[in-house]
């Protein structure tokens, strides 16, 4: 009896205390709900890994389960993870040939879209463009859509990184290719259209929902603009144009109130405010900032103040004044290629695109690293998952578990 309660123990006290269901988080803002620590350890502790293919896709989380989407042989695969033991509780994939534009090979062929969890079902959207519905408790299979017979291509040109979303009952996802997409609604439960919005190709950035002007609206970076359509029906609201090297539009926006906040390569950052005057809608520009810029890294926002990491000085963190967009503090130049930023607590955690991840105190107007981990040694684009007990991170080819304890 006492070594298997000892087992028992010993694998509990490793679950998580918060879900992550989907891009970003809850919210969809990156904020890890509930959280609390006051002291970092000096070092992480590795409870497990597990090789699950090549990818950039998110981990998601829920019910001590750790579900991931990769790409082992040609084919795209969902596994679903015990979150004590790492061992794995179920894997199903399907063909998926595909290969990356030779100008962003050393991202790999792996899938870059995080899946959502709602429902009781699971939903991925692979790098060519194939949107599947399965079973969370099994992996059986509910429906699937790919869009060859719709689109002349099926991806944009360095492969599907949207992460869809589901709001309403409806599963949210802009597909197709360059300069041919649609943003769409399909019934979650039968995949079945419920609205579609051709106006432009899609990009790399994720929707996220807004209630502004007492509308609820979907706003996202499409391929060559920031645009809001309406959750109801699709039709479009406002559109700002947003043009970046390459049509590389990969910031999920960022809503604070009734305002929004976007950027891209080469451009400063921006907030506007969408008004709504009689049956059509404007937009009205609040700040524009050089000193705030995005490439891929999505920003967090705590009170007044925004954190991201900036293009320029090849990768370099900021603080921002979220009033003025006025620079508050900046980090030394040569953080990375990117950060994927999550907000637990009291302090930011940022992970670049070479393994190592910093915890960074959001009192004050200084960037102050508290820790340094070295948590990868491949590359790592996806976002860490934090926990009140650790914090689990994707590298190229492997999930792992990493113990605060």
């Amino acid at each position: 009896m006492k070594p298997a309660i000892v087992a028992i123990f010993v694998a509990g006290s490793i679950l998580p205390a918060q879900d992550w269901t989907q891009w970003r988080g809850e919210g969809r803002d990156g904020v890890v709900g509930g959280f609390a620590r006051s002291a970092w350890p000096e070092k992480l502790t590795k409870r497990w890994s597990a090789e699950i293919g090549e990818g950039h896709s998110t981990p998601v989380v829920s019910g001590g389960r750790v579900y991931t989407f990769a790409r082992e042989q040609g084919e795209e695969v969902t596994r679903v993870i015990d979150f004590a033991t790492g061992k794995t509780l179920w894997r199903q994939a399907y063909a998926a040939p595909y290969r990356m534009n030779p100008a962003a090979a050393h991202h790999g062929e792996g899938p870059k879209s995080t899946p959502v969890l709602t429902g009781g079902r699971l939903y991925t959207l692979g790098i060519s463009g194939i949107l599947t519905c399965r079973e969370a408790d099994t992996g059986k299979f509910v429906w699937q859509k790919e869009f060859s017979k719709q689109f002349r291509s099926t991806s944009p040109l360095y492969g599907t990184a949207m992460s869809p979303a589901v709001f309403d009952g409806m599963l949210i996802a802009h597909v197709g290719g360059p300069d041919d997409g649609a943003l769409m609604a399909f019934d979650a439960a039968t995949g079945a259209v419920k609205w579609s919005w051709n106006g432009d190709g899609p990009g790399y950035a994720s929707p996220v929902l807004a209630e502004i002007g007492g509308v609820r609206q979907i706003v996202t970076e499409t391929q060559n603009n920031l645009v809001s359509v309406a959750l109801k029906d699709g039709a479009l609201l406002w559109k700002v144009p947003l043009k970046s090297p390459y049509d590389q539009n990969a910031v999920t926006p960022v809503i604070a109130g009734d305002k929004v906040i976007y950027g891209g390569l080469d451009n400063p950052l921006r907030e506007l405010r969408p008004v709504r005057a009689g049956g059509s809608w404007k937009t009205e520009t609040i700040w524009e900032s050089q000193d705030g810029g995005s490439y891929m890294n999505t920003l967090v926002a705590r009170g007044d103040r925004l954190y991201g990491l900036h293009f320029r000085n090849k990768g370099q963190y900021y603080i921002l004044d979220a009033k003025t967009g006025k620079a508050l503090a900046r980090s030394q130049p040569r953080q990375g290629d990117n950060a994927a930023m999550v907000l637990a607590g009291d302090d930011v955690l940022a992970l670049n695109n070479n393994g190592e991840l910093t915890v960074n105190r959001t009192a004050g107007d200084s960037w102050q690293v508290v820790r340094t981990y070295m948590v990868a040694d491949t590359e790592t684009w996806a976002h860490p998952v934090v926990g009140s007990t650790g914090v689990l991170v994707k590298d190229l080819k492997s999930v792992t578990f990493w113990s605060f304890e």
